[in-house]
């Protein structure tokens, strides 16, 4: 049995959970409403004490595979419509700064043009410091993928560690090139 699979996802006041038709759990709270449909194997049930289960059907390896995914998917769910997901990330180098024009996000990162993003569907952009970038939503794969968007931009390089990276992230310097000797 999976460990994850079989913990129970708790629901707090203010969250609805639904199931419809094709297995689609619908997942509606505070800050948003989120939808996905779940493999037609897997099943999604209300227990005795208010918490939601994932079983599977038998020990088949696709059944076991999807135990855990599933579970973890529909508690990110609950998770994103209460309390909701950020990633932040941080500009190094000289000049690099970001700014938020309406909901469009503006960098200067060392091009010689300004590289301008939108906000996709349910994210939320804030720039508290010229030099970082505060990604939110409820949708926690919509938020780590834009997240990864704006860092593609301009990646940390590893020689001065110019770029975009995210809070907390480590980039391993290498060292320059050495100089020849002089006879």
């Amino acid at each position: 049995m999976s460990r994850i699979g079989r913990m129970p996802i708790t629901v707090p006041a203010g969250v609805d959970i639904s199931v419809g038709e094709n297995n689609t759990v619908t997942v509606k709270g505070p800050k948003g409403t989120l939808s996905r449909q779940i493999p037609a194997a897997m099943r999604f049930e209300k227990g005795d004490t208010g918490a939601w289960t994932v079983s599977r059907p038998d020990d088949a390896k696709q059944n076991r595979s999807l135990h855990g995914l599933t579970r973890t998917l529909l508690n990110n769910m609950v998770t994103g419509v209460t309390a909701g997901f950020t990633r932040d990330l941080e500009i190094n180098g000289v000049g690099y700064r970001a700014q938020l024009q309406g909901k469009q996000l503006v960098m200067n990162i060392g091009y010689s043009h300004q590289v301008i993003m939108d906000a996709p569907e349910g994210i939320t952009i804030a720039v508290p410091a010229p030099n970082k970038i505060s990604v939110s939503g409820c949708d926690k794969q919509a938020v780590g993928q834009f997240a990864a968007n704006i860092r593609e931009k301009r990646p940390p390089e590893p020689y001065k560690g110019k770029g975009i990276r995210y809070a907390g992230e480590f980039v391993r310097h290498k060292e320059g090139k050495a100089g020849a000797k002089k006879k």
